[in-house]
């Protein structure tokens, strides 16, 4: 009920404001149906300019620019979440803002650099290439709202100004606080960032910097511990919180600071058709990570009303106060001199230094007399060639970078676009990795006995190769990847045989594992409906279940649009169903926030159906959504995890606000 007076009060005033009788538009206007300017305006003498929507710039960190966009489309849609980006190919949690789980293999990233680890709590992180940067005529300002399960909300407000027009600012915070339906669930992150963008008036000198101060808090409750209860149709369960759950005072918490700047200086004074510029790169970034759990022991209650005490993590070194906590911190930085020309693209030669140190506080020593140590620092050096090329139909970014030092890494990273026309382009991208380890892999210490650890992995290979199509008709991407001396984490049985014990650890798969991927997209519009469609299709090719993935998922949107109230209205509504086959999904382990390879039971083999309604007025878009409707009257019989549900039906509602001032 709150949601429906909220959305009445105001919808309705900006629709009365909306009648106003105002004159025509320019075509490049912000606004693409009505003009976009103040209730004053009307009354001034002297009409003054309307900015044009191509003066409010956002550039990426490799310099890519994109423009705000205020409009309403069903691919804007997808994008309303506490990700602010497209979910399909990944699997939530039952929270909002728990870890997300990789269905679609080929959003996983890689970087040949080593990473801290604990990758399930950085679904929420942003990282430094996720950090936007900005040019604006006038100061431009976004307010982002949704709800979330139960107590809680999701904001994020964001405001970039330019102070002159070589200056540009920006302030940004992301809240995000949601309670959940389970015992032990609430989810509490905050994503703070400041950015800055200066160029000379010959744009001789350019720089942008950032930076981001970010916490992500888990309540832990490890899953419910009889799914059964979960399964049944018994009323009472309906009540989530009656579910017993492995963890009830266990949580976990990522922290992080980061300060980032990229910049480049021109030695010849005027811009030519031949440019000579000395760049560099600086990123300094802190870390830690605690895991803390009060009571050691979980109790479990059978079918049979029967209650048994476990150690959900096997044996412990304390018998209570669990307080785990890991500390990173890397420095790196990157000099470069580049070679511009009109004719030939752009050269540009770097090399680098990259320093980290992942540390605890003590050095424990196993009982078989093995020391696991107290930190591991590792400092290595690039040197590398970029070439970057943009000419008539042709664009092509191409990399290669090798070690100098002991440590052995590689990266070659070939991408290249060919643009027929404006509605037909084909993309083309070629990596080939030599990966350090993430640290978690070769490093980890815990107050639990089994949860630690001093390995010397090797590298990790990955070759891929994909290929993108976008025309009228269809969009498809094909890729082919090839993993060797592949890391992940699995369930030591040898260690814990026994049911409802966890005792996860680190391996790595001497095999070759060949993964295919063909996904296509395609909406068909017959008047005012539309019919959106996404197919993905995956095949894995492994001597052993470590690389798990559904083959099929599907996502098929049937909606309406329409304008109303003299065109001051436009509305979207219609229903989202989506689709994966059952596989030995991942499971989930809070102690070393990692997702985990299991061969126990499998999940998916069920769909959603959500209904929604999408709704513009000026630069104000509203977003009303029924999530997973079928929940209401289906069996529960879906999860995320092999012991966490996936979310029930679920009512929210969403707004992003625009003003251009």
């Amino acid at each position: 009920m709150r949601i429906f007076i909220f959305l009445y009060l105001l919808v309705v005033p900006t629709l009365l404001f909306s009648q106003e009788k105002k004159t025509a538009a320019p075509k490049k206007d912000l606004d693409m149906n009505t003009e976009y300017s103040s209730i004053t305006d009307t009354v001034k003498k002297k009409k003054q300019k309307i900015a044009t929507i191509d003066q409010y710039k956002i550039v990426t960190l490799e310099h890519d620019t994109i423009y705000a966009d205020t409009s309403l489309t069903i691919k804007s849609a997808y994008r309303q979440n506490h990700l602010r980006k497209d979910l399909f190919g990944l699997l939530e949690l039952p929270n909002i803002g728990q870890p997300i789980s990789t269905v679609q293999y080929s959003l996983t990233s890689f970087s040949p650099y080593p990473e801290i680890g604990f990758t399930g709590k950085h679904s929420v992180y942003m990282q430094a290439d996720q950090i936007r940067y900005y040019s604006a005529a006038t100061p431009f300002t976004e307010l982002f709202f949704n709800t979330t399960i139960n107590k809680g909300q999701n904001v994020d407000s964001f405001i970039t100004l330019n102070t002159s027009k070589n200056l540009n600012l920006s302030i940004a915070y992301r809240g995000l606080r949601s309670e959940g339906d389970y015992i032990n669930q609430l989810v509490s992150a905050g994503n703070f960032r400041f950015t800055t963008s200066y160029a000379t008036t010959t744009r001789r000198y350019a720089l942008n910097a950032h930076f981001a101060n970010q916490d992500v808090m888990n309540e832990e409750n490890g899953g419910i511990t009889n799914v059964s209860n979960f399964e049944s149709n018994d009323p009472d369960f309906k009540n989530r919180q009656r579910l017993q759950v492995y963890l009830t005072d266990a949580e976990s918490l990522l922290k992080g600071k980061r300060l980032f700047f990229d910049h480049a200086f021109r030695v010849n004074p005027t811009d030519g058709s031949n440019n000579l510029y000395i760049t560099h790169q600086f990123n300094y970034e802190y870390k830690n990570y605690q895991y803390k759990q009060a009571t050691v022991a979980s109790s479990i209650t059978d079918e049979n009303n029967v209650t048994t005490t476990v150690n959900r993590f096997g044996d412990s070194y304390v018998a209570s106060g669990i307080n785990d906590q890991t500390r990173y911190q890397r420095l790196y930085n990157k000099v470069g001199a580049a070679y511009e020309n009109s004719l030939l693209g752009k050269f540009n030669f770097f090399i680098d230094d990259y320093r980290s140190n992942y540390k605890y506080d003590r050095v424990i020593v196993d009982a078989s007399g093995n020391a696991i140590p107290a930190n591991l620092y590792m400092q290595f050096n690039n040197v590398g060639g970029e070439y970057e090329y943009q000419k008539n139909k042709w664009n092509g970014r191409f990399l290669y970078s090798r070690s100098i030092t002991n440590q052995s890494l590689s990266n070659l990273d070939a991408k290249l676009r060919y643009d027929l026309n404006d509605k037909i382009k084909f993309d083309f991208r070629y990596r080939n990795i030599n990966k350090l380890p993430n640290n978690t892999y070769n490093l980890y210490q815990s107050s639990w006995l089994e949860y630690n650890w001093s390995n010397d992995f090797k590298n990790e290979k990955i070759n891929s190769l994909s290929a993108e199509i976008q025309t009228p008709w269809l969009t498809g991407q094909v890729q082919y990847t090839v993993l060797k001396d592949h890391l992940y984490f699995a369930n030591d049985t040898a260690v814990a045989p026994v049911a409802n014990v966890q005792i996860i650890a680190p391996y790595q798969y001497g095999n070759t594992i060949n993964y295919l991927e063909i996904k296509a997209s395609k909406e068909f519009k017959f008047g005012p409906f539309a019919l959106d469609n996404t197919l993905l299709y995956q095949k894995v090719d492994q001597s052993d279940l470590i690389l798990n993935v559904p083959d099929f998922v599907t996502r098929n949107t049937f909606y309406y649009s329409g304008h109303f109230f003299k065109k001051a209205l436009f509305m979207q509504t219609g229903i989202v169903f989506n689709y994966l086959t059952k596989y030995y999904g991942d499971d989930y382990n809070p102690v070393i926030a990692e997702f985990f390879v299991q061969q126990d039971k499998k999940i998916g083999g069920f769909g959603t159906f959500d209904l929604f309604v999408n709704a513009r007025i000026r630069q104000t878009r509203f977003y009303l959504k029924a999530e997973h409707l079928n929940a209401l009257f289906s069996q529960s019989n879906y999860y995320s995890t092999p012991n966490m549900p996936y979310r029930d039906f679920v009512l929210r509602f969403g707004l992003v606000w625009n003003f251009f001032q």
